[in-house]
């Protein structure tokens, strides 16, 4: 029988299809309601965030640099300046392939391959939003023809900015210092201002007041189009521009004192003893500063490494020699404050002086000896016995202490970065330094009298010294910022100074060291030669630093030794001694002896600032130059060398008065 056939369950299927469209309907409203709350969250929860995203894809903010602070000397002449500049900077996740933006810019500006490779450089590890400099100093023609192509180049732009010149050069490299463009160093001590900057003080004055010589950065607010084209300006916010300095610096005394150096190489330093104001301060060789701004090329910066003379090298307060003879004043007055020694107490001089249980001796300049010798002969004489005999009474614990009074063996404090302390010798220092040379042993302290041995102390320090002598008693801390002022209109202000310390409270004690000095120049002491028409008083001190020893008891000329082995030739002194307004220490490399190449030095920059003018060298000098007895160059010291005799001078002359103190 033929199996009927099944009907369909209508009933089943309308209430299966009305489940399913509600199920349907239901996920339709869910959707809906997704798709509204999530524009409430846009239109409403988020309105302001994308507002501002919004906004920030038609205003750009441009950063404003500063202008950096301006530089003068004393008189108000220049010494670093600002000059208006383009840059071509290009910004990557805009401007595209480095290689072919290049290629396409090669028609436009004129890029060399150290350019090239510093650009492809920077641009490979800078952020994509971060602007990256092409050329810096771009020409006038240069500018002209990018601004005519600008549409070619997406992403790349002409910025304007004031480039820093020095119109100095060589001449105070080494005091002011110079710019070079920042690095990402730089730019993460910087923070989120340091897009702002294209340069940062590197060296001198340029980075030891690089706080406030680079002012505050600005910005301007550009509304631009979907292509990312400035459409207008709506509104700047100014840059706040850097502090002036005003240094205490005098350009034509630091003219006048290179012009004295001629070809030799050393450094020199005078400050006013009165106040600590450096007047005048050169390394030499020296470089010019114009070079690194926007980045020195490979062949100048070559060639100023493979200079033997180190022209970046800053003698005065980097280097450090022993101080030789010139560090017998200051060891007297500490025989003197120190109640070891009263100023009529008398050494002899015979000689040669002996440790006892030693064969071997320490020699004075004079074979012969320099007989008894009171405080007075023994700086003007630079007799090495009665050093010798004072250092061990004194002790190195005690030298130590006096001297370090008088500014030794720590930094001065000067405001330029990096300045070492130098080295005043003792024996703790030598068992951290020279522990293998063993224990302190008398013969160091004898030697340490005559500033020998492990001293090293830098011209600075030298200066400093010099100064507290002839400021009865006081050490000032060395400077060279005199005063500042935020803008051009308005007013300098003085720096606020370090109070000075006390280094001798004895009048009579620094008198009586003052005339040794005095007659070291007008006396029978070691710089006649400089007294030559001399109408002011000077009051100073030769030395002489050994580079190289002898061996055994014989007699060496430095004059016949390679020049970079000849013994450093030192002067100190202050002028008019009566009256002293400047002090000055001097350091020649490869100098000698101190009266022949140190002391006409400081002649002639005396002359300059008291007199402003510069004087011959007188032509006896090189005779007198030969009886310069500063000993410790030729004493027979463990190792030394010893031995130029001769007549120290004539009877002191009566000096004209030193009109021209007034004029400083």
């Amino acid at each position: 029988m033929r199996r009927a056939r099944q009907l369909k369950d209508h009933a089943v299927e309308a209430d299966l299809f009305r489940r399913r469209a509600l199920v349907g309907f239901l996920l339709v409203l869910l959707a809906l309601g997704g798709l509204a709350a999530w524009y409430f969250r846009l239109q409403v929860i988020q309105h302001a965030e994308f507002a501002t995203r919004s906004e920030a894809n038609r205003l750009r903010l441009v950063p404003v640099a500063p202008a950096r602070g301006l530089i003068y000397d004393r008189k108000g002449r220049l010494l670093a300046d600002n000059v208006a500049a383009w840059r071509l900077d290009a910004v990557p996740e805009r401007a595209g392939n480095a290689e072919a933006l290049l290629a396409k810019l090669q028609s436009v500006v004129v890029l060399d391959d150290e350019q090239r490779s510093r650009f492809l450089r920077d641009y490979r590890n800078s952020r994509p939003f971060k602007p990256v400099t092409i050329k810096l100093r771009v020409s006038d023609d240069e500018a002209a023809r990018f601004a005519v192509d600008r549409w070619r180049f997406p992403g790349v732009e002409l910025v304007p900015y004031l480039g820093r010149v020095y119109p100095q050069g060589a001449l105070f490299a080494h005091v002011v210092g110079y710019v070079g463009r920042i690095d990402e160093k730089d730019q993460a001590a910087l923070g989120d201002a340091g897009g702002a900057y294209s340069h940062t003080g590197k060296t001198g004055l340029e980075r030891y007041y690089e706080a406030q010589l680079r002012g505050k950065p600005g910005f301007r607010r550009l509304e631009t189009n979907v292509d990312g084209r400035t459409v207008r300006a709506l509104d700047t916010v100014p840059a706040t521009p850097g502090t002036d300095l005003r240094l205490s610096i005098d350009i034509d005394l630091q003219r006048a004192m290179v012009d004295a150096f001629a070809e030799l190489e050393g450094t020199a330093v005078a400050v006013d003893p009165r106040s600590g104001e450096i007047l005048a301060m050169v390394s030499l060789p020296s470089y010019d500063p114009n070079l690194f701004v926007n980045g020195i090329s490979h062949a100048d910066y070559q060639a100023l490494n493979d200079n033997p003379s180190r022209p970046q090298f800053n003698r005065a307060v980097l280097g450090g020699v022993a101080p030789g003879s010139t560090i017998k004043p200051m060891l007297a007055l500490a025989g003197l404050d120190s109640g070891v020694r009263r100023a009529e107490d008398k050494t002899l001089s015979t000689g040669m002086f002996y440790l006892g249980g030693q064969r071997r001796g320490y020699g004075d300049s004079h074979r012969g000896g320099h007989g008894w010798t009171d405080v007075r002969k023994s700086i003007y004489e630079s007799v090495n016995t009665y050093y010798y005999r004072l250092a061990l009474d004194m002790g190195i614990a005690r030298i130590d202490e006096y001297l370090g009074r008088y500014g030794f063996g720590k930094p001065t404090g000067v405001d330029l970065s990096g300045e070492i302390g130098g080295i005043l010798p003792s024996p703790e220092w030598k068992a951290a330094n020279a522990s293998k040379q063993g224990k302190w042993y008398p013969g160091d302290t004898v030697i340490t009298g005559i500033g020998q041995g492990f001293w090293k102390a830098t011209t600075l320090q030298l200066a400093q010294a010099t100064a507290m002598l002839a400021n009865n008693g006081w050490v000032r801390r060395p400077h060279l910022v005199k005063d500042m002022r935020a803008d051009f209109a308005a007013a300098w202000m003085p720096v606020e100074l370090v109070p000075p310390t006390r280094g001798s409270d004895s009048a009579a004690h620094l008198q009586a060291v003052r005339e040794g000095m005095i007659a070291t120049v007008h006396g029978p002491g070691t710089a006649t030669n400089i007294r030559h028409g001399l109408t002011y008083l000077i009051a100073g001190k030769t030395g002489t630093a050994q580079v190289v020893s002898r061996r055994g008891s014989a007699a060496m000329n430095p004059r016949s030794l390679p020049m970079h082995l000849r013994h450093r030739g030192l002067f100190i002194a202050y002028a008019p001694a009566d009256a002293p307004t400047i002090a000055i220490a001097v350091a020649i490399e490869g100098g000698g002896y101190g009266a022949s190449s140190a002391a006409p030095v400081a002649r002639k920059v005396f002359d300059a600032w008291l007199l402003g003018k510069a004087v011959a060298p007188p032509p006896q000098q090189e005779q007198a130059a030969a009886i310069d007895a500063n000993a410790d160059a030729q004493a027979a010291l463990p190792p030394d060398f010893s031995g130029v005799q001769g007549s120290p001078g004539a009877a002191m002359p009566a000096a004209a008065p030193a009109t021209a103190a007034s004029r400083r």
